[in-house]
């Protein structure tokens, strides 16, 4: 019977079929037809079985169906563009009674686009292009001229306007020659020059050139198809009641329409590479959008939570360019949570559970048997929880609701005898994210409350409380989380890590928090650069780590001046020095730009080079220093050759004598290397990744867990390294490129003669 009534108006019997499998669609399609035929009867043409397929396909909010059916089954809704208009008026108007007198002027309800109206727009359309269509014929876009067409008769139907402008065109132009049928020639992309491409693509102030779009303009505007604010109710599953609208217009009053998010970190542990991407998003959506981001602390664990936590939350958050518009905590509304949940009590919505932890696990805990217990009852237990009559697990507070992942009554409260770090003693009930989260975004007037996939389960939940309680609702998006291979960012195995020895500390540069990234040197650009490379995608996101290297590395190219160091020293004796002094050489900062400066480093008859860069047999392709095989000394002006290798006991070469001779009167060397003369003898810790595999933490991977898949080459330390003087007044942090070797930072650890 149903397939019958689908293809009665006009589907095919695929598409029916289809339909019928989405029991949703099919049951509001079916009212949507038997209505229409009440009015028009049992013969439906194809025109209107395609409007009420569509009606039924797109409308967000069932209870208009009726409503709109009678405007299609009246012939007053006769196209697809004033069904899109009419829709789209339903979205915005979700309240009853609906004003129908604005209704239809907003979908052309009775306005009639007559043959003569049409003639005279398409005319002056081409009047306006006459030129340019005499010059280009037929190539011309005539889609611009339809679309210009149409915004000037929005209720126009477009055959009507295409057939007008294809007869005035005829009309202006004559018929299409044989010049006119040929294909336009594809305008030439140009090609920037190497060094233009190369300076499009480094990054500038926390935005990547011309390969990806700033994280700002991929979040800016409509970009990201987001409401706007105060537009909450247009959001797929918004929950709209009675006070919706009045809560919204008060909520604008407060906010003045402007854009707020918040980034809520559990202060119980220390940010990692996937937090960049959430601090990236949630105040980047802020600042492209000319709002503010509240730095919000989820305080409501107090037996984890540490000092040393909040502070350097904050501060990675400020390291990687972002200013909080208010920091604040939870905790900061712990009493008005307090007299919202005695409220959800009265009404019906939460009750005091003394289920056990184990015993509401898992996806299909046994149903509480206090769910129905006296509103009276359950107050004046919650009460006594607050006072601590009842001991850690002999109660909870839950709300009655069921979850999208078909978890039941969620707790929102819970008995805890901690000290807060914030609050003392005053508590020893403590709230839940369950029932913290959206109350306080509540508070805050968040606009968009911002949060990973794995949250999409609790979006329901969070609608559900702020209405059960009628305050403010925001709306919570959902984006996929950022993940990277070859590391583990959980908390848990990160002390792990740091109790069995394998790191030192949370910031230990082989880990992926960004404490170790900053320790590491990687500039807080290239992170925000490797957030917006990734992009904001919904779906979950796994990266290799050299994809943020590589956003390291153009970073540093700009920014870390050069720097000539040797890890593994081998003295060299000019036996010829010109002369009994040190000479000065300049050394550039930025060899491609000269114009950011030198630095001067000593050049004497003793210097070192790298043990790698001589050898006493060459082989094939070898270009570096050996017998009878000089080379160049960067940046000196001199080439040198060998006279006599110097060995130990054991045979080792510990020593080159060696003579010079200035570039510019020798032949041209193979090679040129780096060295040092009085240099600056530090520590060098040379980092490689610290786990063997892609995904320690996968069993089919890695089946002895992912302490058994540390890397042992992950750390070598260079305990004599040779360092040109330049560097010699850097502070912890300050990053230089060693000429040759790599890039490098200054640790923290360095103190006064020890760098």
């Amino acid at each position: 019977e149903a397939l019958e009534l689908f293809t009665s108006i006009g589907l095919s019997e695929a598409k029916a079929r289809e339909t019928l499998r989405n029991g949703a669609l099919s049951a509001l399609l079916r009212q949507a037809v038997l209505q229409a035929r009440s009015a028009l009867g049992s013969t439906l043409d194809k025109a209107t079985g395609t409007l009420l397929y569509n009606a039924a396909a797109r409308l967000r909010d069932p209870k208009h169906l009726g409503f709109l059916v009678g405007y299609i089954a009246g012939r007053r809704i006769l196209t697809d563009l004033q069904l899109s208009a009419a829709l789209e008026y339903l979205r915005s108007h979700p309240l009853e009674p609906l004003d129908t007198v604005d209704f239809e002027r907003a979908c052309g309800v009775g306005v009639r686009v007559t043959p003569e109206q049409i003639e005279e727009a398409v005319e002056a359309v081409i009047s306006k292009h006459r030129a340019e269509l005499l010059a280009e014929r037929y190539h011309f876009n005539m889609g611009l001229l339809m679309g210009e067409a149409r915004s000037r008769l929005r209720w126009a139907d477009g055959k009507t306007i295409k057939n007008e402008v294809d007869l005035q065109v005829l009309h202006l132009l004559g018929p299409k020659t044989e010049a006119d049928l040929e294909k336009k020639p594809k305008a030439a992309k140009a090609r920037p020059a190497p060094a233009e491409k190369q300076k499009a693509d480094v990054v500038e102030n926390g935005e990547v050139g011309t390969e990806t779009q700033s994280l700002l303009e991929q979040l800016r505007g409509e970009a990201l198809k987001f409401h706007k604010p105060g537009e909450n109710y247009k959001t797929e599953g918004y929950v709209v009641t009675p006070n919706t609208m009045a809560l919204l217009k008060q909520h604008l009053a407060i906010t003045g329409g402007q854009v707020r998010t918040r980034f809520p970190p559990e202060p119980n542990g220390i940010l990692h590479i996937g937090h960049a991407k959430a601090i990236n998003f949630n105040f980047g959506y802020a600042k492209a959008n000319g709002g503010v981001c509240f730095l919000r602390y989820d305080d409501t664990n107090p037996e984890k939570e540490e000092e040393k936590y909040f502070t350097a939350i904050r501060e990675m958050v400020e390291w990687l360019g972002y200013q909080p518009y208010a920091v604040t905590h939870a905790s900061d509304y712990f009493d008005q949570l307090y007299i919202w949940a005695l409220e959800l009590i009265r009404r019906g919505q939460a009750y005091v559970c003394h289920q056990k932890v184990e015993e509401i696990k898992g996806h299909n805990p046994p149903p509480s048997p206090w769910r129905d217990r006296p509103v009276e009852e359950s107050l004046l237990l919650f009460e006594d929880m607050r006072k601590g009559k009842f001991g850690e697990g002999e109660a909870t507070l839950r709300m009655k609701l069921v979850m999208e992942d078909g978890k039941m009554d969620p707790v929102a409260y819970r008995v805890k005898f901690t000290p807060h770090h914030r609050t003392g003693d005053k508590w020893c009930i403590y709230p839940t994210y369950d029932y913290t989260h959206c109350l306080c975004d509540s508070i805050e007037h968040i606009t968009h409350s911002l949060c990973t996939k794995e949250f999409q389960a609790r979006r329901s939940s969070y609608f559900w409380l702020c209405n059960a309680l009628d305050v403010y609702c925001p709306v919570q998006w959902e984006y996929g989380r950022l993940n990277l291979l070859y590391t583990v960012v959980s908390k848990r195995k990160i002390i792990r890590l740091v109790e069995t020895g394998a790191v030192r500390d949370w910031d230990d540069p082989r880990l992926f928090t960004l404490t170790a990234l900053r320790r590491r040197g990687f500039p807080p650009e290239a992170i925000n650069n490797f957030c917006a490379r990734v992009g904001v995608t919904v779906a979950q996101a796994t990266m290799e780590p050299h994809l943020l290297e590589a956003c390291a590395r153009e970073v540093l190219n700009e920014q870390a001046p050069r720097a000539m160091a040797v890890l593994e020293p081998l003295k060299v004796t000019i036996t010829n020095f010109p002369g009994p002094k040190a000479l000065e050489v300049l050394v550039p900062n930025f060899p491609a730009d000269e114009n950011r400066g030198f630095h001067k480093v000593p050049f004497k008859s003793t210097v070192y080079i790298e043990e790698t860069d001589f050898r006493e047999e060459v082989d094939k392709g070898y270009k570096r220093l050996a017998p009878g095989q000089p080379v160049g000394l960067r940046h000196a002006g001199y080439v040198i050759a060998v006279q006599n290798v110097i060995k130990d006991a054991s045979g080792h070469v510990i020593e080159l004598e060696v003579t010079c001779t200035k570039s510019d009167a020798s032949e041209k060397p193979k090679a040129f290397i780096h060295w040092v003369s009085e240099p600056l003898v530090c520590e060098v810790r040379l980092y490689e990744r610290l786990f063997l595999h892609k995904n320690p933490e996968d069993p089919s991977e890695v089946p002895g867990g992912f302490l058994s898949d540390l890397n042992p080459d992950s750390l070598r330390v260079v305990h004599n390294a040779m360092v040109d003087s330049s560097v010699l007044s850097a502070r912890p942090f300050d990053k230089f490129q060693f000429e040759r070797l790599g890039y490098f930072s200054v640790d923290p650890d360095s103190k006064e003669g020890k760098v």
